[in-house]
């Protein structure tokens, strides 16, 4: 049972998706691609907004709510969020990288599916004031450079740092909703 959880209390959430055996499925552009196009598909048509986010090479962090601040209806969402995405990304591996990225996904999965894309969890954290959500916020974009994987948290592509550092100005592949906090 995963130890966090949404709360029909709190509106504002911290998310990890984490890829099975922690595969590297995010060294692909067109992976990002989907999970990209997929947050903006929820934006439209399901009101899911996206604070913030990162994509790194075997994870990704988001701070998420729902656009009338309807945590239930966000749960929801991101359920069928990573329902998608995982049967996109699992067709992409098996189309696209080695075989055994594949074979992880079947050893992975539950008798009652025939692949696991995400990690069970989905480590929801609940964002109840503005000096979490700082920390989140943080944390999130710095996290490529902390791996060493750019000098600025700005230059990784698949991350809303460069929305934030520029005030705005460049938005990068998903459309980012902000916050205010009073």
């Amino acid at each position: 049972m995963e130890r966090y959880r949404f709360y029909h209390d709190c509106p504002l959430y911290y998310v990890t998706f984490s890829v099975v055996n922690w595969l590297p499925v995010f060294i692909s552009e067109s992976a990002c691609q989907i999970v990209a196009d997929s947050w903006n598909y929820c934006h439209k048509m399901k009101s899911l907004r996206t604070n913030a986010y990162v994509i790194m090479p075997t994870h990704l962090h988001a701070i998420c709510f729902d656009a009338e601040w309807n945590p239930a209806r966000l749960e929801q969402t991101l359920t069928e969020f990573r329902k998608f995405t995982g049967r996109r990304l699992v067709d992409f591996c098996a189309a696209h990288l080695p075989s055994c990225f594949t074979q992880a996904m079947k050893e992975a999965a539950p008798e009652d599916r025939d692949h696991r894309f995400w990690q069970a969890t989905r480590h929801p954290v609940a964002l109840i004031n503005e000096t979490m959500w700082r920390q989140k916020l943080d944390y999130l974009h710095d996290n490529p450079r902390r791996k060493g994987l750019v000098r600025r948290p700005a230059d990784w592509r698949y991350s809303s740092a460069e929305f934030y550092e520029t005030d705005g100005a460049r938005n990068g592949e998903v459309e980012i909703t902000r916050l205010q906090w009073d």
